[in-house]
């Protein structure tokens, strides 16, 4: 198994966004789609349905986003 940062993808209820991929990234991304079907025995996603958790993902695991995060939050919540 491979062992991918991405797991199942969630069904949520989605905001449109128009976006243009360069061509070698869709394929990647289809690849990835591949790849995360084999591994979760789910069956192939619309590799465009992957963009959300990938980001999701990445952002949750940048440490300087989650840090500049906190003190936002920090921050607005001292406001009256």
């Amino acid at each position: 198994m491979t062992k991918l940062k991405l797991g199942p993808i969630v069904d949520d209820k989605p905001v449109k966004v128009t976006l243009e991929l360069p061509a070698n990234l869709h394929r990647d991304l289809t690849a990835y789609a591949e790849v995360l079907a084999r591994d979760t025995e789910q069956p192939l996603a619309d590799p465009v349905r992957l963009i959300a958790p990938m980001l999701e993902r990445f952002m949750a695991t940048d440490r300087g986003f989650v840090k500049a995060r906190r003190v936002i939050r920090s921050a607005s919540s001292d406001d009256p």
